[in-house]
């Protein structure tokens, strides 16, 4: 089967040749570049520049020469072999041949995420190298791969963040057939993948818009990288929309990814009546009817209001959000620190940890005190629980640590078996971090590429250590802080999969594989079925106790946190997991030492 999302933007291949579309509002003239030929390129009106030229083949090397002297690659490009400055290239979509034809995806409900990023994932860094994984992540228990973004970026290392053209997934990792065998070999094995998408900014290197379409941006709306992508504008905001939507639509169509993960949409700045956001998943959710397709918010703001649930139970609009506070629960009872963020769950961490693992977020209109005490958040128990990704480590809470550390490099191993066995087993979706299957040795750090612009490595370097400044245990000395633009800190954040044989890795490797085949045989079968409610206590300061309930049975965890034993009463229900206490069967009660927890489910009275 071949398949191309036809769209308004970029080059397609049509019959006899290659059509290419230029909007370009505030451009005097503009000459479309094709294998070091110069063609006019007519205005057709609303700052639009079409021309279909016969003739030309998939390969062929094309741009646009702006007002004279620059040459810029096409905003919707598919590819750029020669990275971001480059000239782009014809690609026909069509020319892949896919063997998924009966996948449809999977149900929201069995996802188990596992996030990565192609170019530390393997020793190599590619799609290619990263498909002999599939069928070990298959075996573990993960349902679905979620690829940090892949728009290309400048230079061959960067987390993704700093994309400058949506629609060319870069070439750093392969070229566009070969993202596609990957997702195409990943369906085969009941896998789902997942693509993270900045709809927030461009990078800061490689971004040609303000040369032709300066109404693409507005001063209207400020973010932390400057002028607000202009989707709310006059004139420009309609197609400015249609460019991110035809984005996503592109990848879930072309690309056949099964998801979507938005980040940060809390500075997608927007006043029209109707949010961008909620636009988008109305649109895609109107055009992919016959498949599992799933949307995942990125929101510091909390916004309950877009992950409401009709009358079926279905997202209306988004599936779920990354679950930010439940998150740092863990962090702060697993490490105790209490610096930026984690202060404002540092206070009573157990209690907020209750209310999040019952409603979703901690904050549900409080004031949230690293926010100078304003509000933050929604009301969200009356969500399920699989309206909320959860997790223990990302890309974000490793990355952004100036040393890279992993959790299991911050806190101790029986504690962490105990938040790990909570996160895989609650009914919330999980998500794993690249090998935290295996408390992987390898950091996660700031890496960037921006050479040979040096004023830019330049700003980047010290950036990043002036950001650590103000942490005591850099006060004196920043040097010890990874310089972001080396190549050895991209080589150093490359996991190692050889450590999953060796002690003590393969020991939590099979405690992960264990629970993933308790959650996919017990918790799973439960969390499809209606959802009916839940509730949190607190037996002591130090222990929480929360049971969900659905029409198929109910669910509950208790674990204890505190230095000295929790005596527990079944009250009914069969024990499907605990640590580190005395769990016959048989017991009507329990006494959990230090650390240690129990899931049990039992039929509804």
């Amino acid at each position: 089967m071949r398949r191309a999302h036809t769209m308004a933007f970029g080059s397609e291949m049509v019959k006899d040749g290659a059509r290419f579309a230029l909007w370009a509002p505030t451009a005097k003239d503009v000459t479309l570049v094709v294998d070091g030929t110069d063609h006019v390129i007519p205005e057709v009106g609303d700052g639009w520049r079409r021309l279909t030229l016969p003739g030309v083949h998939a390969g062929a090397r094309y741009g646009y020469r702006i007002d004279g002297d620059l040459v810029v690659p096409d905003p919707a490009s598919r590819f750029q072999p020669d990275d971001v400055s480059g000239l782009s290239e014809v690609i026909d979509a069509r020319a892949y041949g896919w063997s998924d034809h009966e996948w449809a995806g999977r149900p929201w409900e069995e996802t188990v995420l596992y996030e990565l990023h192609v170019g530390t994932a393997t020793p190599e860094g590619t799609y290619a190298a990263l498909e002999g994984k599939l069928e070990d992540l298959r075996d573990l228990g993960i349902t679905a791969i979620e690829l940090l973004p892949l728009a290309d970026f400048k230079g061959t290392r960067n987390w993704g963040y700093d994309g400058v053209l949506p629609f060319a997934p870069d070439a750093a990792y392969g070229r566009p057939d070969d993202l596609k065998h990957l997702i195409d070999k990943a369906h085969s094995l009941g896998l789902m993948v997942f693509l993270d998408a900045v709809y927030n900014h461009f990078g800061p290197a490689g971004n040609y818009l303000n040369a032709y379409a300066k109404t693409f941006f507005t001063e209207r709306h400020q973010t932390p990288w400057g002028a607000g992508i202009n989707f709310d504008g006059e004139t420009s905001g309609r197609v400015v929309r249609d460019f991110f939507i035809e984005n996503s639509l592109y990848w879930l169509e072309e690309y056949r990814f099964d998801g979507i993960r938005f980040d940060a949409v809390h500075a997608i700045l927007d006043d029209s009546d109707k949010h961008f956001i909620g636009e988008l998943a109305e649109t895609i959710r109107a055009r992919l009817p016959g498949r599992h397709i799933h949307l995942v918010l990125e929101n510091e703001a909390n916004q309950a209001r877009w992950l409401e649930r009709g009358p079926d139970g279905k997202a209306l609009q988004h599936d779920a959000q990354w679950a930010d506070d439940l998150h740092h629960c863990w962090h702060v009872l697993l490490t105790g620190e209490d610096a930026g963020y984690y202060a404002s769950f540092a206070d009573k961490p157990v209690d907020h940890l209750a209310r999040c693992l019952s409603e979703g977020f901690a904050y549900q209109g409080e004031p949230f005190p690293s926010l100078d005490n304003h509000p933050r958040g929604e009301s969200s128990g009356h969500l399920p629980p699989s309206a909320f990704v959860t997790f223990l480590q990302n890309h974000d809470q490793v990355g952004n640590r100036a040393l890279g550390e992993r959790l299991n490099a911050l806190s101790d191993p029986a504690k962490l078996a105990l938040a790990r066995a909570g996160l895989l087993l609650s009914p919330q979706i999980p998500m794993l971090w690249m090998g935290e299957e295996w408390s992987a040795t390898a950091p996660f750090l700031f890496f960037v590429d921006f050479a040979p612009d040096a004023e830019l490595n330049k700003a980047v370097r010290e950036g990043r250590r002036r950001e650590f400044k103000s942490f005591a245990a850099f006060a004196d000395d920043t040097s010890v802080i990874p310089d972001p633009t080396e190549a050895k800190t991209f080589a150093d954040s490359r996991i190692d999969w050889s450590e999953r044989e060796r002690a003590p890795h393969r020991a939590v490797l099979a405690d992960t594989r264990n629970l993933l085949q308790i959650r996919h045989q017990t918790v799973v079968p439960l969390t499809k079925t209606h959802y009916l409610g839940s509730q949190a206590t607190l037996p002591r300061k130090d222990a929480v106790d929360c049971t969900w309930t659905y029409e198929g049975g109910w669910l509950r965890f208790v674990a204890n946190f505190g230095d000295t034993a929790l005596p527990v009463l079944r009250a009914g229900g069969q024990v499907v997991w605990c640590n580190g206490a005395d769990c016959d069967p048989a017991n009507d009660t329990f006494e959990l030492p230090s650390w240690t927890g129990l899931f049990l489910t039992g039929v509804n009275r």
